[in-house]
């Protein structure tokens, strides 16, 4: 089969290339998924799961990627919930081969049926950044009705979806980004738009939650704007301040088939709509890594044309 592959750590984006590897083997557990599309996180390379195992012994060449919509073809021994033939959408595992490849192994449990109305690339946009943008407002954040939320990076592929979830649940939300984004989070639902360029982010005020996608300066300036009792969550990095009475978190994305499932259900009911910004073909992933200009939503690749 044809996937994109790593071996070289210190090549960076330059060390993507597109190879021929052995059909994957289906684990105890297991489903082999035929992807017909994929999501990846630009920042991956540096994950130490690019490279090695769980206990940390050297995996390559590896494939990259985590979010995948496709078709099961194989069941592992012991699978159970899932059958061949059926479509799903969900993550690979952060420390095996992924989902940019014709087929990749994936643990059933983090994976949900795909209604046959939503398209392939649509669903590949939606693991990663769904899942945490839900984690973020909901299981750490505890974003409430009425609550004022500030959403970092709001026209990315998280940001966008967290700004669609706090509205939903009745929060105020303020999104920042580049003024070119500032039609776009407003549609998405946005009360404020905040241009981070142009505009002061100490002139925001308090509030209950800030999510950050960004990290640095950013992270550090926001610590101050969480008022008593209020959280910062961010995906960025550890965190280096904490709020005046408030909480910081930081944390990684989880799998939860159940979560992902009510997402999906969210989209075909219209409440929920991933950005897709660009969709390229496998043979062009590594240039997808490294764009020549800044692309808004979420980049995915299209391993099979449906």
């Amino acid at each position: 089969m044809r996937a994109i592959t790593v071996q070289d750590r210190d090549a960076g984006v330059g060390g993507l290339t597109l190879t021929d590897l052995p059909h994957p083997h289906a684990a105890e557990n297991d489903v082999i998924v035929r992807v017909h599309a994929a999501g990846f996180t630009p920042g991956e390379l540096a994950w130490a799961g690019t490279w090695t195992d769980r206990a940390g012994r050297d995996r390559t060449p590896s494939v990259p990627g985590h979010e995948l919509s496709g078709v099961v073809t194989e069941l592992g021994y012991g699978t159970t919930g899932l059958t061949v033939g059926q479509r799903v959408f969900g993550l690979a595992d952060w420390s095996r081969d992924g989902s940019l490849a014709e087929y990749t192994a994936v643990e059933a449990r983090n994976l949900a049926p795909l209604p046959a109305d939503v398209d392939h690339v649509t669903a590949a946009a939606l693991p990663v950044s769904g899942l945490t943008a839900w984690q973020a407002l909901f299981d750490h954040g505890r974003l409430t009705t009425g609550q004022t939320v500030l959403v970092h990076g709001a026209a990315g592929g998280v940001g966008s979806l967290a700004v669609q979830l706090a509205q939903e649940v009745g929060a105020r939300v303020i999104g920042t980004g580049r003024a070119a984004d500032r039609e776009t989070v407003l549609e998405l639902g946005a009360d404020v738009f905040v241009d981070l360029q142009a505009e002061r982010l100490e002139d925001i005020g308090d509030v209950d939650l800030v999510f950050d996608v960004i990290g640095g300066d950013i992270l550090d300036r926001s610590a101050t704007l969480v008022r008593a009792g209020g959280t910062l969550v961010t995906i960025a990095g550890p965190v280096t301040v904490q709020p005046t009475d408030g909480r910081a978190v930081f944390f990684v994305v989880e799998p939860d088939r159940a979560r992902l499932a009510d997402l999906a259900g969210r989209l075909r009911a219209g409440r929920l709509k991933p950005i897709v910004g660009v969709v390229r073909p496998l043979a062009e992933a590594a240039d997808a890594f490294a764009p020549q200009k800044r692309v808004p939503g979420k980049t995915i690749i299209r391993v099979v044309e449906d």
